[in-house]
């Protein structure tokens, strides 16, 4: 086997380009395998016969190879530059967006991202699709960003689909027009569109703007993927300083796809720091859908495993991803991954730690349920769509299609976030007690860690807690088998338990299982032979008030003097029925006589 130089991997795609390509797949890296397959960064061809073209291993690419498509700044303007002014409308809209739009300068990296990420699902469409032939194929898909703390730039690249003069003037050219939007609207016109379709970000046409915030001179060297006529397409060079204008010229050593420069502010050099680029792009664009490499070092290394259909993930990457966005080291007993398509499209990966630090002191655990839109974040430890006493969950939420203002910071629309905070609330109620059933071990052992947020539920939300106390569990008077495990009944258990004539659900409050046993108010219930639920929390008191009733069943402490007149009504009535019945086997004895 012989290693690939940069000219072996161009030659050999020289060689399968002059033949009958197929695109088949979107994922590999810069080599040739077998004798029928040529494999690029994200891109794969086969073709019926590659002979001609050396074949390495993935173990024999040299860091040379891995690296060939480094970052390199040979790009200048070229040819006569044309100046071009915002109109007056469009400078204050730029100011607003530069100054006043965005909470946080750091979104910008974000935003500029999600762009290189649309472009990368534009050109992904243009090979499955085959509609037109696409420049420089050889491209990896993937983002490359660049930091220069010593002159002060930060550097972004994708080999996506790129643009040419008229693209560059209607999408950077003019505030508020989303290139990505069009196309989005264009290829659902088309039968054949992809799912590619469904990955793109843009909505609004202004994050690209965003980069003003931090920079004094933005520079963009862009050039179109798309060939024509099979001429090569030529490059282009954007530049403004956020002042109202922007000039427009040729460009020449650019590559498919499109570069920006951001010259920074000297009150934003920690943007040239790649630490700080790093941890920004974990925050917020760690699951796009391409390799994002900082400075050549790859970044995201975790998978968005919630796109994917539940089947598709192994044990492993769920404990790994879990122990990501937990930044935890415990293993979640149980986790829940779902999909659903109302009251909008949603994917939701939830996982229920083992253990939490809150009972320890630590100070209250922070929301733990991060919000994402089409795989970017919007709300981290978003407090929007779980009730507080959910709390302990961990996990993201995507809503491709939830509304989201201009700068895609927050929600609008709260009759449909409330409505989708109800879906995922009942969702994680009904999968709790379906792990109750199914796993009543594990559960009961989990309850006993994560019980008092359950009862926090029932305090704090009337709307649900007659569902959560079906997830409650108690020790009772019953005689146990194993004194040592954890409280094992449930409500329901209780009930099922009740004579005919009990119509209230009796429960005592007490230390431990001994003091219990020993109270003289059970003494009267242990006589009659009566089920009592036993309490071992403080708020187990403030739970039952809350409840109430359960199962059109009254909670009633067997402390306290209506426990007594239950007991006597229950007494009369079981008397009744006792008589009731003697008088009925009186009259059958009599009929058959």
């Amino acid at each position: 086997m012989l290693g690939l130089t940069r000219k072996k991997i161009l030659r050999g795609v020289a060689l399968l380009s002059s033949r009958s390509l197929k695109p088949y797949n979107v994922y590999s890296s810069a080599i040739l395998r077998g004798n029928n397959t040529f494999n690029y960064s994200m891109m794969n061809y086969s073709t019926e016969s590659t002979k001609e073209a050396e074949i390495v291993t993935d173990s024999e690419v040299t860091k040379e190879e891995e690296n060939h498509f480094t970052l390199e700044n040979n790009e200048k303007a070229s040819g006569q530059t044309k100046a071009h002014t915002f109109q007056a409308e469009t400078r204050q809209i730029l100011d607003i967006v530069a100054n006043s739009l965005y909470t946080d300068r750091e979104v910008f990296i974000r935003e500029l991202i999600s762009n290189a990420s649309d472009a990368m699902e534009k050109v992904r469409y243009l090979f499955g699709s085959g509609d037109v032939n696409v420049f420089e194929p050889e491209r990896p898909v993937e983002i490359r960003i660049s930091t220069d703390e010593d002159k002060n730039t930060i550097t972004f690249q994708d080999f996506g689909i790129g643009m040419n003069a008229d693209e560059l003037v209607a999408n950077l050219g003019t505030i508020a027009n989303s290139g990505s939007k069009k196309w989005v609207a264009d290829m659902q016109q088309n039968t054949n569109a992809s799912d590619n379709v469904d990955n793109i970000i843009g909505q609004f046409g202004v994050g690209f703007y965003s980069s003003l915030m931090v920079a004094n001179k933005v520079e963009v060297y862009s050039r179109s993927a798309i060939l024509l006529d099979d001429e090569p397409p030529k490059g282009y060079y954007w530049t403004t300083t956020g002042d109202g204008s922007y000039e427009l010229s040729e460009a020449e050593n650019c590559v498919r796809g499109t570069k920006i420069v951001i010259h920074l502010k000297d009150n934003a050099k920690e943007f040239s720091q790649v630490n700080t680029i790093e941890s920004i792009i974990k925050k917020y664009s760690n699951f796009v859908g391409c390799p994002i490499y900082l400075n050549n070092d790859k970044v995201n290394t975790i998978d968005a495993i919630w796109a994917r259909t539940s089947s598709e993930v192994t044990d492993a990457e769920h404990l790994n991803f879990y122990q990501y966005i937990a930044n935890a080291y415990d293993t979640p007993p149980f986790r829940l991954h779902f999909q659903t398509d109302a009251p909008i499209s949603i994917n939701a990966l939830f996982y229920f730690p083992e253990r939490h630090l809150e009972k320890l002191g630590m100070g209250r655990l922070d929301a733990g349920v991060s919000l994402y839109s089409r795989k970017i974040l919007i709300q981290s430890k978003s407090t929007a769509i779980l009730p507080d006493w959910c709390r302990f969950v961990k996990g993201v939420v995507d809503c491709e299609d939830i509304p989201l203002n201009i700068s895609r910071e927050n929600m609008q629309d709260s009759a449909l976030i409330a409505r989708l905070k109800n879906v995922l609330t009942k969702r994680i109620i009904k999968f709790l007690n379906e792990q109750g059933k199914k796993n009543p071990d594990e559960y009961n052992r989990w309850f006993l860690e994560f019980g008092q947020f359950l009862k926090e539920g029932i305090c704090t939300d009337f709307v649900n807690k007659n569902d959560i106390a079906k997830l409650l569990r108690y020790d009772s008077s019953l005689e146990q088998e194993d004194p040592d495990s954890p409280p094992s009944y449930s409500l329901d258990d209780y009930i099922s338990r009740m004579p005919p004539q009990q119509k209230a659900i009796y429960f005592l409050s007490a230390p431990s299982r001994k003091f219990a046993m020993e109270s003289p108010y059970f003494e009267t219930f242990k006589d009659k032979g009566i089920e009592v639920m036993f309490l071992y929390q403080s708020i187990d008191d403030f739970v039952m008030k809350n409840l109430d009733t359960y199962q059109n069943r009254k909670l009633i402490s067997i402390e306290s003097t209506e426990a007594s007149d239950h007991l006597h009504k229950e007494a009369n009535a079981d008397d009744s029925n006792t008589d009731k019945d003697n008088k009925d086997e009186a009259k059958t004895s009599e009929h058959d006589q």
